[in-house]
């Protein structure tokens, strides 16, 4: 039990994960964020930064453009894998029962972002926490162009990649001592996104999607 305890507090500290499995856990766990609708506990928007910061102070020792391009390519393929599982699978997993990993109200919120914001809240999504699990395999479930998906796809992936990794290493390059003190900035990135989503989630439901 102990070790089941420890597992998913790893899972929860980006900090752990990066200094346990490096460039490649990363990418998977980016990947499985934004492509695997069980993957919505990630705490990607961390991740990012967290990766950016141990670059820029060489706690990670992996060159900055490489982190980018990398990381940038995981989270648009994981995009695309989550447009196919809404597509081959989307109407099962809006009819499901609530289960440990999937519950409805995720993809009720996911759809009340999407009706306000269309096509963009693929792009916006990709800075809130659980949108962007589950935007693309909602896209998926209402046969989005797929084309028009990836315009957003790509786009959301680089704006979200190249905000936060460059941001963490500007830190980590100017800031060494900042790494003492990172559990206090992802704290800060996994809590304030959460209550931008909440008050979204709250003023979409009071200002009903246009038709």
């Amino acid at each position: 039990m102990e070790n089941i305890s420890e597992f998913f507090s790893m899972l929860l500290d980006s900090e752990k994960l990066l200094a346990y499995g490096g460039l490649t856990l990363l990418l998977l766990i980016i990947f499985i964020e934004t492509g695997l609708f069980f993957g919505f506990f990630f705490p990607g928007d961390a991740l990012l930064f967290s990766a950016g910061l141990l670059c820029g102070t060489k706690n990670l020792d992996v060159n900055i453009f490489l982190l980018l391009f990398s990381v940038t390519i995981a989270a648009v393929l994981g995009n695309i894998t989550g447009y196919v599982t809404g597509k081959l699978f989307g109407k099962k997993l809006f009819a499901k029962e609530d289960s440990f990993f999937l519950k409805k109200k995720h993809l009720e919120k996911t759809k009340l972002f999407y009706q306000k914001y269309g096509g963009a809240s693929l792009i916006g999504g990709r800075f809130l926490p659980i949108v962007r699990t589950f935007a693309p395999i909602l896209a998926g479930t209402i046969d989005m162009n797929f084309w028009k998906f990836n315009f957003y796809n790509v786009i959301g992936a680089f704006l979200w990649v190249w905000s936060l990794i460059p941001l963490g290493y500007f830190l980590g390059r100017q800031f060494p001592g900042l790494i003492n003190h990172l559990e206090y900035f992802i704290l800060a990135m996994m809590i304030i996104p959460t209550i931008i989503m909440i008050r979204g989630a709250i003023k979409l439901k009071k200002e009903p999607a246009k038709v």
